[in-house]
This record gives C-alpha cells, sequence and structure tokens, in this order.
C-alpha cells in the first residue's frame, strides 16, 4: 500500500498538518497534528476519521479542539503529554483550546483509522513522550529530525543524548529508504540525513 499524504502549512508557525489517506481516491483521513485554522482540512474530498498528535507544543495541538468540533473525530495523544492539552497550557508558554483526549498512546501501540494501520513508535528527545505515526514507509515524526536539522532540546523535556538514541532508533527499524514527514520543512528521508545532516556526525561515525 502506498499511502497518500497531502501537507498543509501553516502560516503563523511554519508548521506542517499532515492529511493521510490510503489512496488517492480513499474517503476517510488522518489528521497528524492540526496545528492552526482547520478549514484548510475540510475541503471536500476526505472525511477526517481521526486526529494524531506526535507531541504537545503549541504549535503542533492549537487547531486540535476546534477540528474535534468540527468533525467529530477522536484524538489520539502520546499518554505522557496528554496533561497539556487537558488544560491547553504548552510547555513553551502560550494559550489553546483545551481537549481531552480520548485515547493515549504509548511506543508499541497501532492506531487503526481510515483504512490505515499507524505504528507508533516512542521517539523523545525533543519532548517527553514524542511519538512517531509509521504506516508503510512513511514517518510522522513530529520535531524529532528535519531536513538538514533536529529538533531543539532546550525546552523542559528535551535532552540531545535521547534525541539522537531516538533518531538511532528509527534507522535501525525503518531503514534508510523510510521517509520523513516532520513537523517544520520538506519532506526528507533517513538516509539522506544519514548521510548530510551536520547535527547527525555521531551517528555517520557509529555506522
Amino acid at each position: 500500500m502506498t499511502v497518500a499524504v497531502a501537507r498543509v502549512l501553516n502560516p503563523q508557525f511554519g508548521q506542517n498538518t499532515y492529511v493521510v489517506r490510503a489512496s488517492e481516491q480513499a474517503a476517510e483521513a488522518v489528521v497528524v497534528d492540526p496545528g492552526g485554522d482547520p478549514a484548510p482540512l475540510l475541503e471536500p474530498g476526505a472525511t477526517v476519521a481521526a486526529i494524531l498528535v506526535t507531541h504537545t507544543d503549541l504549535d503542533h495541538i492549537v487547531g486540535v479542539a476546534d477540528l474535534h468540533r468540527a468533525t467529530g473525530a477522536e484524538v489520539w495523544v502520546p499518554a505522557g503529554e496528554a496533561d497539556v492539552l487537558r488544560t491547553g497550557a504548552p510547555r513553551a508558554g502560550g494559550g489553546l483550546p483545551p481537549h481531552d483526549p480520548e485515547h493515549l498512546v504509548v511506543d508499541g501501540d497501532v492506531v487503526r483509522a481510515a483504512g490505515l494501520e499507524l505504528k507508533v513508535v516512542g521517539i523523545p528527545g525533543h519532548s517527553v513522550d514524542h511519538v512517531a505515526y509509521c504506516v508503510d514507509g512513511a514517518l510522522f515524526s513530529g520535531d524529532l529530525l528535519f531536513a538538514s536539522s533536529v529538533g531543539r532540546v532546550d525546552l523542559p523535556g528535551g535532552d540531545w543524548e535521547t534525541l539522537i538514541g531516538s533518531i538511532r532508533r528509527l534507522l535501525d527499524r525503518f531503514g534508510p529508504d523510510a521517509v520523513v514527514y516532520p513537523g517544520h520543512g520538506l519532506p526528507t528521508t533517513l538516509g539522506r540525513e544519514l548521510e548530510s545532516n551536520p547535527f547527525l556526525g555521531e551517528l555517520r561515525a557509529a555506522s
């Protein structure tokens, strides 16, 4: 199966929301990290069946409550960060509409929605309980890894060694051809970043 992925850029934060379907013709979609106005996600062509959150920084969840209200889609969020969404108080400040998520996820879970089976992989480092959602060689990995960069670790819950270990784990499990759909910037692959990302020198040396 080759999934269909549409990237919606939220200009306020330069953050990517992804609309994922089992095929271009599929009637249902999963939305990953709705970080802004939900209106662009409600275009005709697909029904929102689930809302998935990789981590609970403001720019990745500010649209969750509104999208849930507009569609009725249930929300999956990392168990260790769910209180941020419940209270509407993210770690870097700012406020957002709270939402009590219907589902908590941990490493090893599988989310079944919209004809997809998305594996949940724990990838802490940028935040304390950050996860990736993985399906058919596509990794929706939030702010762990970007094209030629990595996620920041200077906020509460961030840790450099943990972040590098999470990237190594993705490489070991999914291999260099896996496509990374990051929270900011354009898609890349694990292999491309291992070869050229200036922040991954220690991983290159160990490979």
